[in-house]
């Protein structure tokens, strides 16, 4: 099988996490989304245990109690961030985003919760892999939505009051809530590389103390 390296590399390279150009009028149709689940669920999964499950919210009252417990769990922080953040910076763009997503969360058309059976409680030592069992996916969904004019970003303030999030979406105990994801087709297209250091200075040879550059 061959691919287009050029297509491939542009989708790996340009699937940013979008926030204010999430297009919040626009409807977002229940096959797009099962398209891309469906593309989702071909990741690995530790031991082929295949437990992810994707809970869909478009219900307007629950996308509000979800933005609540959001903002409960970090909006005061977002916005004093994005007061403090240094304006036109990489950084100070991404704070002023996620205040902005923050802000109208519960505009979004669509929020997806990945779940991952099993629990951390459980088993403290089982974190890297519940999490490396569900975040494969969860990015293979984002790459697909890229594809189809659609964007999202992982978003986990609301995690800090997850056992509330839980009881309002009658999500079960033994189910870990790995994000949320807000979905909707984006203004526009025209999405870039970000600005990223060169990888020969992060990368190491057989020891930390030896790095490549």
């Amino acid at each position: 099988m061959e691919f287009d390296l050029t297509q491939t590399d542009a989708l790996l390279s340009t699937t940013r996490a979008v926030r204010k150009r999430l297009d919040l009028e626009r409807e977002v149709p229940d096959q797009v989304l099962l398209d891309c689940l469906q593309l989702a669920v071909q990741a690995p999964t530790g031991s082929n245990t295949q437990g992810w499950r994707w809970l869909i919210v478009r219900d307007e009252a629950k996308k509000l109690a979800l933005a609540e417990l959001y903002r409960q769990a970090g909006g005061a922080y977002l916005a004093e961030a994005a007061k403090a953040a240094e304006q036109g910076s990489q950084t100070g763009r991404v704070i002023d985003s996620a205040n902005y997503l923050a802000q109208n969360l519960e505009k979004v058309p669509v929020l997806i919760i990945p779940l991952i059976a099993g629990r951390i409680e459980d088993n403290p030592g089982m974190a890297a892999g519940l999490f490396g069992s569900i975040i494969p996916a969860m990015w293979s969904f984002q790459l697909a939505l890229r594809s189809r004019g659609l964007g999202s970003c992982l978003t986990t303030l609301h995690l800090g009051h997850e056992a509330k999030a839980a009881e309002l979406l009658g999500i079960p105990a033994h189910m870990t809530q790995a994000g949320l994801l807000p979905v909707a087709y984006t203004k526009g297209t025209d999405f870039k590389p970000a600005k990223r250091p060169p990888v020969e200075e992060i990368t190491y040879l057989d020891s930390y103390k030896n790095p490549l550059r």
